[in-house]
């Protein structure tokens, strides 16, 4: 094993991967913010089917960039992404270099020169204090304006899965070890990724921890195209509750409130269950 100038193991890089459609006015800062945190050596970006030009912007700021000739969705892309990582270091072995996998940070694409905060996400990784660290928003603002019922949706599926309840389910700015991002594969398609990559790492026994950090995310808005984008993301989200084998949840969210308040006091006094129940 290569050994660093203190004497130990070499540590591994952070590979950033950013999905990103239609972001060719904002992709290129937060290519250029997310090249400057420590320990960043390679940022890919996963063109997912975008019709403009994130490709190019991407390229010129110094990203390699991935390409689905089609809208794949956020699963997908990650999936990509992450591959993508795989085969360079394939490369750069067989060209011998020889150094451990790099961990994986993920970030989207709208968060600009503000992905220069993404730093504290990385440390209890390379230190080996967790698996995954999910980001948590700054107190001070609105943290994921709009989406509060798919939220509630994703927050109380982990929970009934794993017995850990995490803030912001959400939330798509992750890092996490090349072993843990292996163990919840494959991941859930489209918006649910979020939600089964964390019921998946909890339920492989593996450690996750949010840590506040201060990113900027766009706002959803309230428009009819922000409308349809949460129910996509309420159905992807119910999708991969329903596939980790959570029916009852997905039973009480599809009655609607009337079902859910009768049934109040019974779920109330349930025990949480076991990682290994919902195997």
């Amino acid at each position: 094993m290569i050994r660093g100038r203190t004497g130990g193991p070499e540590p591994a890089g952070i590979a950033v991967v950013i999905a990103a459609k239609d972001e060719s006015a904002r992709v290129g800062r937060t290519v250029t913010a997310a090249r400057a945190l420590p320990g960043v050596d390679l940022v890919i970006v996963v063109d997912d089917g975008s019709t403009d030009g994130t490709s190019e912007v991407a390229l010129a700021s110094g990203a390699r960039v991935l390409r689905h000739s089609r809208n794949r969705g956020k699963g997908a892309a990650m999936e990509t992404g992450a591959e993508g990582v795989r085969l360079i270091e394939e490369h750069e072995e067989g060209a011998g270099g020889v150094r451990p996998p790099r961990h994986l940070l993920f970030l989207d694409a709208d968060l600009e020169a503000s992905a220069a905060g993404a730093a504290p996400l990385l440390d209890p990784v390379v230190e080996g204090k967790a698996d995954m660290t999910i980001a948590l928003f700054p107190a001070t603002r609105l943290r994921l304006g709009g989406h509060g019922f798919v939220v509630r949706l994703a927050r109380g599926g982990v929970r009934r899965a794993t017995g850990w309840e995490p803030e912001q389910p959400l939330n798509g700015q992750r890092c996490i070890t090349r072993a843990a991002f292996e163990a919840a594969r494959p991941l859930a398609p489209g918006f649910g990724v979020e939600t089964g990559l964390t019921i998946d790492v909890l339920r492989a026994g593996l450690r996750v921890i949010e840590v506040e950090v201060p990113l900027e995310h766009r706002a959803t808005g309230t428009d009819m195209r922000a409308q349809l984008h949460r129910a996509r993301q309420f159905t992807d989200v119910l999708r991969a509750l329903a596939v980790r084998k959570l029916p009852a949840l997905v039973r009480r969210t599809l009655a609607g409130p009337r079902r859910r308040i009768g049934g109040a006091g019974r779920r109330r006094g349930t025990s949480r269950p076991s990682s290994g129940e919902n195997r």
